[in-house]
């Protein structure tokens, strides 16, 4: 915008009469190289004088971020999207995260997504904490993330975990003990009398070399941190995990090792049984040293799903007839 000079005045006080805008605004865009003719607010402009304004960028507030990350994908089909998640990835924005998540991810690659949960938690049908790895399901449309959500209800849907951890269990078992927000610490929670509902069953599928021990968990409800809390109840802790108690020698590797390795549920339309899984991530691997063949047997649906099934008493026909699929 080009602009003269009519009376002999401060270069302020003429940008901000001339545009119409608050004294305050006019000194930051002299400050700031957008008024040539003008070097300072302070400065005297002479009468005849010309002073060109530029339009400053507007601001970029809601600009999505940069999305500095790629994920592998398991599987996909007409309605959804199963993903391997890493970890350090926020699955969707929230007001005390700035960078970018899974839904920028998604968006940029321009998968169909749902947008039933809204705009922020597009496809979004369950999460997993950041700091966790492993398979998590995309609904592409809105059909199939209600079928989803109520697969996930009926516990159709669900998912097994590894994890390493800093003792082996005495016993394969069932935890139910209800979670809630933690008393003493409002970032964690922790099993507490007034707490939700919370079920989890634990196997114990390896004893390492260090006194650790490769576990499973299968989930019967989903609270936050629920496997975590109910280790933390009987005094076993995930390693890396330093939020929940894991204070060994070795703590800090920079990964919590929890990854959720299985997800079965049934493809929305025809109902058929699917199941995928989410390979072991590097850092699990460097902990576990074992070779891959043992790694194989040791992860096997006669080891791992019939000791679950034994210890619940009730599988599901969903769990006894699915089988792994891949992209």
């Amino acid at each position: 915008m080009r602009l003269q000079v009519s009376l002999e005045t401060r270069a302020d006080r003429f940008v901000a009469d001339a545009l119409k805008i608050g004294r305050n605004e006019a000194l930051k865009l002299i400050k700031n190289g957008f008024v040539i003719g003008a070097k300072k607010p302070s400065q005297t402009l002479k009468s005849g004088a010309i002073v060109v304004v530029k339009t400053p960028p507007k601001p970029q507030e809601n600009a999505p971020p940069s999305v500095d990350f790629d994920i592998p994908i398991l599987y996909e089909d007409d309605e959804l999207l199963a993903i391997d998640k890493p970890a350090g990835v926020v699955a969707h924005s929230a007001p005390s995260y700035k960078g970018a998540v899974l839904v920028d991810w998604l968006k940029a690659k321009g998968f169909a997504l749902s947008n039933i949960a809204g705009e922020e938690r597009l496809g979004i049908v369950h999460r997993l904490d950041k700091e966790t790895t492993g398979v998590l399901a995309i609904a592409k449309t809105n059909a199939a993330h209600v079928a989803l959500s109520r697969q996930l209800e009926s516990r159709e849907m669900g998912r097994y975990y590894l994890a390493i951890v800093d003792r082996g269990l005495k016993r394969d078992l069932i935890v139910d003990r209800p979670i809630g927000r933690s008393p003493k610490n409002r970032v964690k929670m922790a099993v507490v009398p007034n707490g939700r509902e919370a079920k989890s069953a634990f196997i114990e599928l390896a004893q390492l070399e260090n006194g650790e021990a490769l576990i499973a968990a299968k989930l019967f409800s989903g609270r936050t941190h629920q496997i975590r809390v109910h280790l933390q109840s009987i005094g076993v802790h995930i390693v890396g995990d330093r939020l929940y108690g894991y204070k060994g020698a070795q703590d800090k590797i920079g990964a919590i090792l929890l990854h959720a390795y299985r997800l079965y549920l049934r493809r929305p339309s025809s109902g058929e049984a699917l199941a995928v899984e989410a390979p072991l991530p590097e850092s699990f691997l460097k902990r576990l040293n074992l070779n891959g063949g043992c790694i194989n047997e040791i992860l096997g649906e006669s080891n791992v799903l019939s000791r679950f099934g034994a210890i619940d008493g009730v599988r599901s026909a969903t769990e006894n007839s699915v089988g792994s699929q891949g992209r």
